[in-house]
């Protein structure tokens, strides 16, 4: 009978570090799909902490200065003329000296003298020891010896509007609304009338005037039509 072929030595006992590297890379393979977002998860927490702690003053503008309260600049004996876009005159500012106040974006003039012009061309002149304006103009807060005039004009019907005059220690003088008022006591005269109150709003618009608390008046009398003088 022919001998049957050698199968070789039987195969021996795995050692035990071949079974914990098996192991071992098993556990890699399946954990290694997780890796991805366990990354994206520690840079996230990372951002986080990184936006917690970045003092206020870099996170707000990337280490812009605050604002002062200190004027920027200044002006003196100055004067500015400001038009519309088809060339007429809208204002024209002048006075000793001007501050401004980046904090508020806003104007102080000492000895102001403001002349405002309505589309129609009528001349507002508004006058003080101080004034305070904001950025556009809009608004002035007059502030000692104050006034305003209103020239003397003619309405759309042909009627004169005489002269309006507003004078107190305060105004507060809304240029585009054509509104005046103030909470201290303020002498109206109109053409030859006068009034007075402790608080006031004139609204111009309306030709409305409220005066509150003391008031009083003057109405000088009106010359009859066809009168001889």
């Amino acid at each position: 009978m022919a001998a049957s072929p050698s199968l070789g030595p039987a195969a021996g006992p795995v050692p035990a570090w071949r079974i914990a590297l098996d192991k071992a890379s098993r556990l890699w393979e399946r954990s290694a799909i997780y890796i991805p977002v366990l990354l994206m998860g520690l840079l996230a927490l990372g951002t986080y902490w990184l936006v917690r702690n970045t003092p206020a003053s870099l996170s707000s503008g990337g280490g812009q200065k605050a604002v002062s309260a200190e004027p920027d600049y200044y002006m003196r004996k100055f004067g500015i003329k400001t038009f519309d876009e088809t060339g007429q005159l809208k204002s024209d500012v002048s006075g000793a000296e001007l501050r401004h106040y980046p904090e508020t974006d806003t104007l102080e003039i000492d000895q102001a003298l403001i002349r405002s012009y309505s589309l129609e061309g009528r001349l507002t002149t508004s006058t003080g020891d101080r004034a305070l304006t904001n950025a556009d103009g809009s608004e002035v807060q007059l502030i000692g010896n104050a006034r305003v005039v209103r020239d003397a004009t003619v309405d759309a019907t042909g009627k004169e509007v005489p002269r309006l005059t507003f004078r107190g220690e305060f105004l507060h003088v809304f240029v585009n609304d054509e509104r005046v008022k103030s909470h201290l006591p303020v002498v109206i005269t109109r053409g030859s009338d006068e009034f007075a109150g402790d608080t006031f709003a004139y609204d111009n618009l309306d030709r409305v005037a409220d005066l509150k608390g003391r008031v009083k008046g003057i109405l000088m009398p009106r010359k009859a039509a066809g009168a001889v003088p």
